[in-house]
């Protein structure tokens, strides 16, 4: 199988596509809600207050930061997780293993590890999320668009030994980086209010290429369904505040350990 293959397909069985994806539709929705062009907010407002709102949503859903429920239970401490989320935000909230991914920043750009799996966050404007301009981007960003190749065309070095291949490439990737890293790239058009979130492995490459080695369409995937965060829902007497239909709670891998210990 190919590497886009494994790594989404791992990022989608344990849900963490589902919690990449309800993070951005809520970060999309806060932003809008406090959004206002007639109070003069631009372009680097709506940047600044997206990119926030989905740092924020991204810690939330994955137990990460100031939500950190630590050696307590995955339930804890709801009133600060659900603040300032309206009601359809905090019902269709995955509920995940609170040690599923983990905060891992990368020189000062935000990141988060799954097992192996390092991922950022890069913004790009609508419509133009395949071709991002790493070279323009921090530093960091081009260090990760800059990662060796994990599917290379064959080359004269496929005629050596495993050995003498891993010497040279150690030669010549004296800085590769500690985790594959991927990389989200999101858009957001504040007038039609549609969106772009894709998940990838970013490259440098030449004016009117694809800036991804692969990416995936998150919002394109049907969600895997179930852990939604239902029957202990506060309502927030917010203007969406609507029926969801009934879904079945699945319990965290740490509830299940606990449980099965006092079997």
């Amino acid at each position: 199988m190919s590497e886009q293959n494994d790594v989404i397909g791992e990022l989608r069985e344990t849900g963490v596509i589902d919690g990449i994806r309800w993070a951005y539709g809520s970060a999309v929705a806060r932003t809008m809600d406090l959004y206002s062009e007639e109070d003069g907010h631009g372009a680097a407002t709506l940047g600044t207050l997206k990119f926030t709102h989905f740092q924020d949503r991204l810690d939330r859903v994955f137990s990460c930061g100031r939500y950190d429920v630590g050696e307590g239970e995955a339930d804890a401490n709801l009133d600060v997780l659900y603040a300032n989320l309206s009601d359809r935000d905090i019902a269709s909230m995955p509920r995940l293993d609170p040690y599923l991914v983990k905060r891992s920043d990368l020189n000062g750009s935000p990141g988060w590890v799954f097992g192996s799996y390092r991922f950022l966050l890069a913004s790009a404007i609508y419509g133009k999320v395949d071709q991002i301009p790493w070279p323009q981007k921090s530093l960091i960003k081009q260090k990760v668009a800059q990662q060796r190749d994990p599917e290379p065309p064959p080359t004269l070095f496929d005629v050596l030994n495993p050995e003498e291949v891993g010497g040279l490439q150690e030669l010549e990737d004296p800085n590769e980086l500690d985790l594959r890293t991927f990389v989200i790239g999101h858009s957001l058009d504040p007038v039609s209010q549609q969106t772009e979130l894709v998940f990838g492995r970013s490259r440098i490459a030449a004016k009117g290429e694809s800036s991804w080695r692969w990416s995936e369409d998150i919002l394109a995937l049907p969600p895997m369904g179930g852990g939604q965060r239902i029957d202990d829902a506060p309502s927030s007497g917010g203007p969406d505040a609507e029926a969801d239909a009934p879904v079945r709670l699945r319990r965290a891998a740490s509830e299940k350990k606990r449980a099965e210990g006092e079997k």
